[in-house]
Order: C-alpha cells, then structure tokens, then sequence
C-alpha cells in the first residue's frame, strides 16, 4: 500500500497572512512540519498540495527545497485538488496534514497508520471525531477510492473547500472509525491560526527546538506541565467553524 501524506498548503490567510513561511526558529513553519512528517515510518512520500496561483510559487520552491513533492491545483476546490494529488502520485492511502501544524507528531502518526491499515473494512480514521489530542495534532487518513467518491459526490461549497466532510458527514456511505487517547487533552491549541497562537508555538520551540532532532508530543506535555503560562497564550482563540472559515489552506 502506497501511504502518502498529502499536506494543504498556501500563502492567503485572514487570520495570519504567510503563516507557512514564517520563519519559525531556522526555518519556515512549512519546513518544520515537512521535516517532521518525513521522519515517519509509515509514509512512502510527503506531498506539498498548493494552488496554480503565482503567489504560491514560493510554496513550490520551498516545498522543493524540503525534498518533498509538489502538486498544484485548485485553490477553493481543496478536495478536488487532494483527489488530483493522490492519483499524481498513486497513493492508496492518503494521510491528510495542513501546513499550519508544526507539531504534528510523527508518531501518532505511524499508529494511526498501522491501525488503519489492519483495519481493511475501514474507509476513514481520524482522531477528530471525537476530539482527546490538542488541536494541531489532528489526523486523517482514508484511501483513495473514498477520496474519489467524494469528489465526484460532494456538492457544497464548504465540502470541498474542506476535503472530508462529505466523508464524515456520510456514515451511511462510508465506514468511519476513531482514534482516541487515554487521557483527554483536547483543551490544548497547537495550530497556527492567530498571533496568540504564534507566540504559543514559537514559545514551545525555543525551549525544545534542536536542529536535527525531532522533539516529541510527551516533551511538549512536560514543557507545558512545568511552564502552563505557555498554553495560557492562546487559549482563548476560537476555532472557525467550517462554515465560516472561507479561506481555507
């Protein structure tokens, strides 16, 4: 099984314009998440998704840069391009990432993977269903065929605009299963979205950020125990909710 992660990635942001070029350390928050993931067992290839829009170009060279492979398509149509992406690169298995998470854990990801993968009547595994990891440690993962079946269904805007819903949302048309921990910590916020959130991530990285070495989800859980001053620098900052957030990655 081919298992590619597939990582949504432009330079527009309401929020936080350029977010995935900002400089996070020594090197961009693209580059941060690309190095992670590339440390994962389980994935055969990282792809970088972005838009046909000239102002992406830098996407495309640092995604270059990263050694990862590159795919451009929509930039509103988000399934549409993830559908192109994972049939560019022949995925059965697509792992679905944002750029704006620079501490997604690799890890969980290899776990998620394997259970994904020992689970053949299972279409989609995430561990957002039912939420108990912080937020910017979300996963997906689904095969291909249902990726194709919901782009070819899939008719709202924010379904395509937003890759799984109509997978999630259609329990009569596909078999979902969920990832949990044992303890809930889903009260943590690890994704780039504001400048609250900067300052908390930028704040993790400076005390746990050596070059070369991919520091883990337990160290995070440590630094944060020791220092909760961290997590208090975002935790006020409200999620969009899909039907609000028109500006997608």
């Amino acid at each position: 099984m081919n298992t590619i992660a597939i990582i949504q990635a432009r330079m527009s942001s309401t929020r936080l314009p350029g977010k995935v070029l900002k400089t996070l350390i020594d090197k961009s928050v693209l580059a941060q998440v690309v190095s992670r993931l590339q440390t994962a067992n389980t994935l055969d290839d990282v792809v970088v998704a972005t838009t046909t829009h000239q102002v992406d170009d830098v996407i495309v060279a640092e995604s270059r840069n990263c050694k990862a492979k590159v795919f451009r398509g929509s930039e509103d149509d988000v399934l549409s391009r993830y559908a192109a992406a994972a049939a560019e690169f022949a995925a059965d298995v697509i792992v679905r990432i944002t750029s704006d998470c620079p501490l997604l854990d690799p890890e969980l990801i290899d776990k998620m993977a394997r259970k994904f993968l020992a689970l053949p009547a299972v279409d989609y595994l995430s561990n957002t269903l039912e939420r108990t990891y912080p937020r910017g440690l979300d996963v997906e993962i689904f095969r291909r065929e249902t990726l194709s079946l919901a782009c070819e269904q899939a008719r709202q805007a924010f379904e395509r605009e937003h890759v799984t819903p109509y997978i999630y949302q259609h329990t009569d048309r596909f078999r979902l299963a969920s990832y949990v921990d044992d303890v809930d910590r889903s009260h943590f916020r690890w994704t780039l979205d504001t400048e609250r959130d900067w300052q908390c991530i930028e704040a993790i990285y400076r005390h746990l950020y050596q070059p070369g070495k991919i520091f883990t989800t337990a160290e995070v859980y440590a630094l944060l125990q020791r220092y909760p001053e961290i997590a208090k620098l975002n935790h006020q900052v409200q999620q969009k909710t899909l039907e609000a957030d028109r500006c997608g990655l």
